[in-house]
């Protein structure tokens, strides 16, 4: 060991010298070419955009200079944006046929609004008119609650739509924290869980659809909803890094201005980015008009000096003698450095081979036979404590998606090949409360690696050592069911439907390998950027199920129940355990609701109101019943996930459930762990 330090040590050395002066050559590189970039006058960039309407028969490059998204149209008849498209329904009898629509018109070609050198926003001014309408050409205006409004609107791509309701069409579910948008709002629905002041306000939106600045168009004298066109103006100065915005009726002047406020949007801005028009509605219905815009913006650009290099002076540095130029000398060190840095390698190599190899200490040779041994990429692995702490930040509070007090909690993080995980990192209290066999986790974690599905989540890993317990998945940017369901928003009908089927599928999926989940539940479900639903943060990774034992027995049928009460929650858009002992049925616990109102004959009230009428009643009484029959106290009534699938997929008929929930006497054995939520409680 003592003799290959000196050639270790000069091997490095030389390394370390090649490597620094191809730095230096690559930094005299690098400087050379900003220079030849920098040295340039600073220049402006202008763009000019005039529509004085949108008319597609008098302008017939109208639809090559807009690009119209989702619900949005060129009406022929208003010569209007219009958003949304009444005509894209074929049941406009209905008086949801423009209701939980969203749509974007932008002008087709970027547009230039950052100087990626000196990160300076350009300036702009645009101005534009537009009305608000109920569809009704005799009465304009709009009577009760508009829904929801529009904006104009800056982002980043041509191609998304934002989720329509009060998200206005800016932003989409597959939008992540670093989006870059901003938006100014034209709000007709007041959204306390935004912090909108009123129904009819004016906000400016950075990255989010939570305004940073709100005004009320009151303050000027305009109503949004009145049915009367409205022209805005929007000037924004990027060396001040200051907005103005006024408000007013078509034809009048502008005054004093609604919002005037400092503002920076560098952070918001790529170098280029795309300008138009966003609107949606939710619950009500609203129809939303721009009849005609300008925009033009100014940005600053650094011009390139032409070289100052001609066949003449090469011919004079030929002949003359000049020293060789700075580039030159520094590629002749390099190569130099090259060449002597070769010949020490291959001198110490071959001296270090001339060891007598039993010098070597063995566990220094196995830890490096270990340690470099080939995996294949996307392999589940063994991490340390350490690389999951890096990854999560010291397991941060910032970073914590979910937490579970008895189980443990789940983290965001990042691994040092850049890409994201979720750890979940068992309590030490559950650990040692359930008397964890360390090695036979490590066994599942490995069956569960070897279980793929489109609907499970995959696993990265697991760490178990230091009395720690931890399992990587893989991360979904969407996050999990819970925030969808019960957090801001409303999740269309269509989409909780699908995640029902998903989640059954994985279920079934996992019951046919002879595996149990053991933690089905809303937390448990994640949505990737298609919303497709993935089940992931297992008990344990997958506990086997073998014959023969009660407990193994009941972890399926846990399942299914848990299953049950997912697709309630689903349904309803309710917590289980959001009820109280209160009369009230808005506050009833939610499977005692569900129960009565199935004793009734009115399943239907279950059905979050949230929705209102765009859903399809026949499918959610059938996902209701599916979710009833596998409560029953009863554990051989319920169904299985086979079942279950072919009842969600119309391939057999649902059983009626019975006319009250069952009640057992002993559901369960508590000492075998199942005793979660309902398990174990009775029926009242």
């Amino acid at each position: 060991m003592f003799f290959t330090q000196p050639s270790l040590l000069f091997s490095s050395m030389a390394n370390f010298f090649f490597f620094f002066f191809m730095f230096l050559l690559l930094l005299s590189l690098s400087t050379s070419n900003k220079l030849d970039h920098l040295d340039g006058p600073i220049s402006n960039v202008t763009k000019h955009l005039i529509f004085p309407d949108f008319a597609p028969k008098t302008s017939p490059r109208i639809h090559h200079d807009l690009k119209l998204l989702g619900s949005a149209k060129l009406s022929d008849e208003t010569n209007s944006i219009q958003i949304p498209d009444p005509s894209s329904n074929t049941h406009q009898n209905s008086p949801n046929f423009i209701r939980h629509q969203a749509g974007r018109a932008l002008f087709s070609s970027p547009v230039r609004l950052l100087d990626p050198l000196s990160q300076s926003p350009a300036s702009f001014h645009t101005t534009f008119s537009f009305q608000f309408t109920n569809g009704n050409a005799a009465n304009a205006a709009i009577e009760g609650g508009g829904g929801s409004g529009l904006t104009f609107i800056i982002v980043p791509d041509e191609f998304t739509v934002g989720r329509p309701g009060p998200w206005l069409a800016m932003m989409n579910d597959a939008c992540d924290h670093n989006y870059k948008a901003m938006a100014i709002e034209f709000d007709t629905r007041m959204n306390t869980e935004f912090g909108d002041p009123s129904d009819n306000h004016v906000g400016i939106n950075l990255g989010t659809i939570v305004s940073k600045t709100t005004a009320n168009a009151s303050d000027v004298g305009v109503s949004l909803r009145d049915g009367s066109v409205h022209r805005a103006w929007i000037s924004y100065d990027g060396d001040r890094k200051w907005i103005d915005i006024h408000l007013g009726n078509a034809g009048s002047s502008r005054e004093k201005p609604l919002v005037s406020a400092q503002l920076d949007l560098s952070p918001y801005l790529n170098e280029y980015m795309f300008v138009g028009f966003s609107a949606s509605t939710g619950n009500h219905t609203q129809i939303h008009h721009v009849f005609d815009w300008n925009f033009s913006s100014t940005s600053r650009a650094n011009l390139r000096v032409p070289s100052m290099e001609t066949c003449e002076n090469n011919l004079i540095s030929f002949g003359s003698n000049n020293k060789p130029p700075q580039m030159a000398f520094m590629i002749f060190i390099a190569v130099v450095v090259l060449f002597l840095a070769a010949l020490l390698t291959l001198y110490y190599n071959g001296k270090r081979r001339r060891v007598d190899k039993s010098v070597l200490m063995p566990e220094m040779l196995n830890l490096s036979e270990k340690k470099h041994r080939p995996r294949p990429p996307n392999k589940p692995r063994r991490f340390t404590v350490a690389e999951l702490a890096a990854a999560t930040r010291g397991f941060s509070e910032g970073e914590i998606l979910s937490s579970d007090s008895v189980r443990g909690v789940l983290y965001r993080g990042m691994l040092g090949n850049g890409s994201q995980v979720a750890v979940n990192r068992l309590s030490t209290r559950f650990l040692s409360s359930n008397r964890v066999d360390r090695r036979r986790v490590v066994r599942e974690v490995g069956a569960a690696t070897r279980v793929r599905h489109p609907n499970l989540a995959g696993l990265r890993g697991w760490c178990c050592d230091n009395k720690e317990v931890i399992v990587v998945y893989d991360y979904y940017q969407n996050g999990s069911l819970d925030r969808w369901l019960f957090g801001l928003g409303v999740l269309p009908w269509t989409r909780r439907a699908k995640v029902v089927r998903d989640i059954a599928e994985a279920l079934s999926f996992l019951h046919s390998k002879k595996l149990a989940h053991k933690n089905v539940k809303t937390s448990s479900i994640f949505l990737d950027v298609t919303f497709r639903a993935i089940l992931g943060d297992f008990q344990f990774g997958c506990l086997p199920v073998e014959s023969g034992r009660v407990d193994s027995d009941s972890s399926v049928k846990t399942d299914v129940f848990e299953f049950g009460i997912v697709l309630l929650e689903i349904v309803a858009g309710r917590s289980r355990n959001s009820g109280s002992d209160s009369d009230k049925v808005e506050e009833i616990d939610l499977m005692k609701f569900a129960w009565s109102m199935h004793e009734k004959g009115e399943l239907l009230n279950v059905v979050d109101p949230r929705i209102g009428a765009a859903f399809n009643p026949d499918q959610a009484v059938r996902i209701l019943k599916v979710g009833l029959l596998c409560t029953v106290s009863d554990v051989k009534s319920r169904p299985s996930m086979d079942e279950v699938v072919r009842f969600l997929s119309l391939e057999s008929p649902v059983p009626d459930p019975p006319p009250g929930r069952p009640v057992a006497i002993f559901p369960y054995n508590s000492a075998t762990d199942l005793c979660t939520g309902y398990t174990c409680t009775p029926f009242k």
